[in-house]
């Protein structure tokens, strides 16, 4: 099987990946990190009210060519309006957020003004018509769409909705991941090890990022290179879940079991990409049509496993969570920036170098690689903020030249 560019990978793997349906009510307490299922109409404007926003002093503008003092009739706060009628010649006293008196036109502020004797005031600025007021429906109007269906539920969006009195939300039922490890040298971290063994960080690592996402996580844990118990926990984890993520056994070794298990019980869509790390990454689908879990093979090289998950499971999540597409399409943003220094680089697959990039003292962006970049090689991760993202058919880059790269999003600060 050819190497498939990565674009084409996502693109192949989005269209195939199946419509989330099921959706569940949620207090807006409940629904921090949620998806809308659900377009969401304003059942009323915001502000609700002309109101004041400054503290100044609330006029009627055509008094302005009849008088140049003019007597305080009153105050209007916040939640405690003036009630009384404005005489002409007369201003209130109002404060930020009061409703606006009845004919009220502009709002001067408190600093533009000066005594010009007990209870009156004279204004020493110009006015205009409507300044300073916060009309009804500026922010939000009455019938207009607020969220679309398929937005994420976040610090921006909630306190829109209770500014608007909803209380309660339709949104998607979480994505179920089911996640395991392979290979008889992986131990649970926490676990002493025996010779030739490692701590399984893939697993560790993916069940970060899957919380992150507000996934709900089915840990099985570590499978052992047994055929046998790899088809027996595929079976288990595919009746359970939306989702199936394994670590290692999608390579070329005598004990990499899980492509010849995967095409028992399911298909394989693809397997292998053009890129650097990660080349052994599979995708496809558990079960029959009625119940399909779909399935990412992540490699065993916790570099290429992490880099895999960032550039396709993570839309891949993001589109079965319900994101719509206005989301995927900002998920991963890249930006051109100088490199700093050399980088080496073999044509043939796109590479994901781990970078730093900053503004140097001549405010241009700039980028360097950091640390070693073998697929093996996790540290340099801790010091990156970025992915040097460089073509398939690009060779090495020499200092001064123009690279793409693709700063870190939250999954990975």
């Amino acid at each position: 099987m050819a190497l498939l560019p990565l674009n084409e990978a996502l693109a192949n793997m989005l269209a195939q990946l199946p419509t989330p349906t099921e959706t569940e009510t949620l207090s807006l307490n409940q629904a921090a990190n949620r998806v809308l299922a659900q377009d969401i109409i304003s059942p009323i404007n915001v502000p609700n009210f002309d109101n004041s926003a400054m503290d100044g002093y609330a006029i009627k503008l055509a008094d302005l060519d009849q008088f140049s003092t003019f007597t305080i009739a009153g105050k209007a706060f916040a939640g405690k309006p003036f009630e009384g009628e404005i005489k002409s010649g007369e201003c209130v006293r109002i404060m930020t957020g009061a409703m606006l008196p009845t004919d009220c036109d502009a709002v001067i502020m408190q600093e533009e003004t000066e005594q010009a004797g007990e209870n009156q005031i004279k204004f020493t600025n110009s006015i205009k018509l409507g300044q300073n007021i916060r009309r009804v429906g500026e922010d939000v109007a009455k019938g207009s769409l607020v969220l679309a269906k398929g937005s994420l539920l976040n610090v921006a969006s909630l306190p829109l909705l209770a500014s608007l009195g909803i209380a309660k939300v339709e949104v998607f039922k979480r994505t179920k991941v089911a996640i395991l490890s392979t290979g008889d040298e992986l131990v649970s971290v926490g676990k002493p090890l025996s010779t030739g063994q490692i701590y399984d960080t893939n697993r560790f690592a993916v069940r970060l990022m899957l919380e992150k996402l507000n996934c709900e996580i089915l840990d099985f844990g570590i499978l052992p290179d047994d055929p046998t118990i790899f088809e027996e926990t595929f079976v288990k984890a595919q009746q359970a879940a939306d989702v199936l993520i394994t670590s290692g056994g999608v390579s070329v070794g005598e004990a990499d079991f899980t492509k010849d298990v995967l095409e028992k019980l399911g298909k394989i869509a693809f397997w292998k990409i053009a890129i650097k790390p990660g080349k052994p990454f599979a995708f496809g689908f558990l079960g029959e049509s009625e119940k399909q879990t779909v399935f990412f093979g992540l490699p065993g090289n916790p570099v290429s496993a992490l880099v895999t998950f960032y550039q396709l499971v993570q839309p891949a999540l993001a589109r079965l969570s319900g994101l719509n597409d206005d989301y995927l399409a900002n998920l991963t943003p890249k930006m051109t920036a100088c490199a700093a220094t050399n980088l080496k680089k073999a044509a043939g697959r796109q590479d994901f170098q781990r970078g730093f990039y900053f503004i140097n003292e001549q405010g241009e962006l700039m980028v360097k690689p950091v640390g070693q970049q073998g697929s093996h090689i996790f540290s340099a991760f801790y010091e990156s903020n970025c992915f040097i993202v460089l073509e398939a058919e690009r060779g090495n880059v020499q200092a001064g030249e123009k690279v793409t790269i693709q700063p870190f999003n939250g999954l990975l600060r």
